[in-house]
């Protein structure tokens, strides 16, 4: 028997009606890819966390800066006095009587002490030096976690794209489903389809309302954890900006990428510049074998009444130091600095490694990305073609209606595939250029 199934007026209708309850459903917060972005880093804590410890490596570089100026000491004491015996051993030549006990009950004195290190082993300089190069390490580890940032964003927006992309293929899926029982049941109820046929049918409509439940879920899921990224409220519906989920461009070789890694990548940087802080820590040590420098002013004022007054005692000289006990001590603060030094070598080696694992797996990961967009692009292309096929010898009568089904539900998983395959990809170039340092450059964010 011919059966050609048809969908009826009532059975469009409906169709129509959840096609326009699904875009209903979207209304909330349209954003686009770079708008999350901006939100993300503005709002990421551990981003915070780095401004402060950029604050932290700054401050510390003033500090040693100011071991090079001056240093001024005030100080100044009232004493109380018991009676003190006090022999002069200045005799007047004058003769006469003899004079007088002094009384001394009190005393008062001021001193004021300036010191300009001239010399000091070059310990100051390697001391600042060494701090600059942890600040500049500090801000290269912020830039860092910031394209670390970035690619989290990304891959969430991708995330929140396949959770909505995957509930409009269901849903659209769903709403031929339930068109299609319709027409089964006017069928069954005039006796040209048989029962089972018809609970077939039924039975696929309700695993896709399971999926579809899932798959909202899902949805929730995602779009809360996006807008505790953004800093936005958990409740915003957001709609992701499909134009600006932008499609891979020109790949290069794999030797360019791992070129791009080891020139741009800001934690190879920073360790470099550990690794300069760590000799500059060396020599710093060293120098305290070294003598210390400086040129030395002070004042002294002092009043001892009935004894004597001091006033517009001015001194000036230059100070020489020297700590013995460096000769012994040194070594042991030499050989820590020695040690620190191989560790970040021994470090940026293994770092060197693991870049280069990095962009190897991240390149393979785009290259097998970009395969699947051909695959299920041809899947799409076949299953359409399968479906036409399948319906055209279901209405001949020459397969079953769980054939028409299975075709149906191929050509659905075809359709989310590629949604899926385009979102992977785009996830897959992005980290590929985290990987080589260059994210935030294409991206042009600073």
């Amino acid at each position: 028997m011919n059966l050609r199934i048809t969908i009826s007026a009532t059975a469009l209708a409906t169709l129509l009606l959840l096609s326009g309850t699904g875009h209903a459903q979207d209304i909330g917060r349209k954003i686009s890819m770079e708008e999350a972005i901006d939100l993300s880093i503005k709002n990421s804590k551990p981003l915070k966390a780095d401004r402060a410890r950029i604050e932290q490596a700054t401050a510390n570089t003033t500090i040693s800066k100011q071991d090079q100026l001056p240093n001024l000491t005030i100080s100044g004491s009232y004493l109380r006095v018991t009676q003190p015996n006090i022999d002069l051993q200045y005799k007047s030549n004058s003769g006469g009587t003899a004079a007088a006990p002094i009384s001394v009950n009190q005393a008062a004195y001021g001193i004021a002490n300036l010191s300009i290190p001239i010399y000091s082993g070059m310990k100051i300089q390697y001391g600042i030096r060494s701090s600059e190069f942890l600040e500049k390490a500090a801000r290269l580890d912020a830039d860092q976690d910031k394209e670390a940032v970035i690619l989290n964003t990304i891959d969430a927006f991708s995330n929140l794209y396949k959770a909505k992309a995957n509930l409009r293929v269901i849903e659209q899926n769903l709403a031929q489903s339930r068109s299609r029982d319709a027409d089964f049941a006017n069928l069954e109820k005039n006796g040209l389809l048989a029962r089972n046929d018809k609970l077939k049918a039924l039975l696929q409509t309700a695993n896709i309302e399971l999926s579809m439940a899932d798959v909202e879920n899902n949805l929730k899921v995602t779009m809360v954890n996006m807008n505790i990224m953004l800093g936005l409220p958990e409740e915003t519906v957001l709609i992701p900006d499909s134009s600006s989920l932008a499609e891979p461009g020109a790949i290069k070789s794999l030797s360019d990428y791992e070129q791009l890694a080891l020139q741009n990548r800001k934690d190879m940087q920073a360790i470099g510049y550990r690794k300069q802080s760590s000799e500059a820590g060396i020599k710093k040590a060293k120098a305290d074998y070294l003598p210390s420098l400086s040129l030395t002013s002070g004042y002294i004022a002092a009043d001892i009444p009935n004894f004597v007054t001091i006033t517009n005692a001015v001194t000036f000289g230059v100070g020489l130091s020297y700590n013995v006990s460096s000769l012994w001590k040194t070594n042991a603060h030499v050989t820590a600095a020695k040690a620190q030094l191989a560790e970040v070598q021994a470090n940026e080696e293994e770092m060197n490694e693991e870049i280069r694992r990095q962009v190897n797996q991240s390149y393979e990961a785009l290259l097998t990305a970009n395969k699947k967009i051909e695959v299920s692009r041809i899947s799409i292309e076949q299953g359409i073609e399968n479906y036409k096929i399948v319906k055209n010898k279901y209405d001949n009568s020459l397969l079953t209606v769980t054939d028409l089904l299975d075709a149906n539900a191929l050509m659905l998983q075809s359709q989310i595939s590629l949604e899926l395959a385009r979102a992977d990809a785009i996830v897959a170039y992005n980290t590929l250029l985290e990987k080589a340092g260059i994210l935030a450059i294409t991206r042009n964010i600073k």
